[in-house]
């Protein structure tokens, strides 16, 4: 797990296809790696991924074809800057959100401009997750825990604040860019309870009113 608070703005060192998949390195001057070790995880854009490898000054990771498929991952070359996070302890401050790493889609920047010092970001998701955003909650932007503006049919709008523009990936976005989406992993266990999953009869006005939590 982890909170969204990019911890690091890393490169890409390499690239090197194995198989359908690929090996990726990582280097970082400013992440600090003394209590990371292999088998540990790592968030680089969002997605969570295991550290096989530690090098001087960065790691290396392994990413499948399900992750090439699912996340912006395939489209980095050498030479990206990606967010970096390592995973929670459970001393850290959970000054984001809980976060999961595993992306739900990939999504497109529509609009980029200035709102005072702020950078106001626009970013159009597959229509599926538009329910799982809403105003003034929580998403998940390519590792970087973000209060939704608001919601307008399949598209939500953040604020880009001045510290994260210079500690994250963000102030490099335009009108096209690819990034990761997480939607707030709360929002999913609430619509499953709703709508029953497998082995409940869910919440429905009935159990409500039985409950005494209805009294339309």
């Amino acid at each position: 797990m982890f909170t969204g608070i990019v911890e690091a703005v890393g490169q890409v060192a390499t690239l090197t296809p194995r198989g359908n998949d690929l090996r990726m390195s990582v280097v970082s001057d400013e992440l600090d790696m003394a209590d990371v070790k292999p088998g540990d995880s790592i968030a680089i854009n969002g997605v969570c991924l295991t550290v096989i490898e530690l090098q001087r000054l960065g790691f290396d990771v392994d990413v499948s074809t399900e992750t090439l498929a699912c996340t912006t991952i395939g489209d980095l070359a050498a030479g990206a800057s990606v967010n970096l996070e390592k995973a929670l302890l459970p001393t850290t401050r959970l000054g984001g959100h809980l976060v999961s790493g595993h992306v739900d889609a990939v999504a497109v920047v529509s609009d980029c401009h200035d709102d005072g010092r702020s950078r106001r970001i626009a970013i159009e998701v597959p229509g599926e997750l538009s329910r799982y955003l809403a105003d003034k909650g929580s998403v998940c932007v390519d590792g970087v825990s973000l209060t939704v503006n608001e919601v307008r049919g399949n598209r939500f709008s953040v604020n880009i604040v001045p510290h994260t523009q210079q500690q994250t990936i963000i102030a490099q976005y335009h009108p096209g860019t690819r990034v990761n989406i997480e939607v707030d992993i709360i929002a999913r266990y609430i619509e499953r309870l709703l709508n029953g999953g497998d082995n409940t009869s869910g919440i429905d006005r009935d159990l409500l009113r039985r409950t005494g939590f209805d009294s339309a």
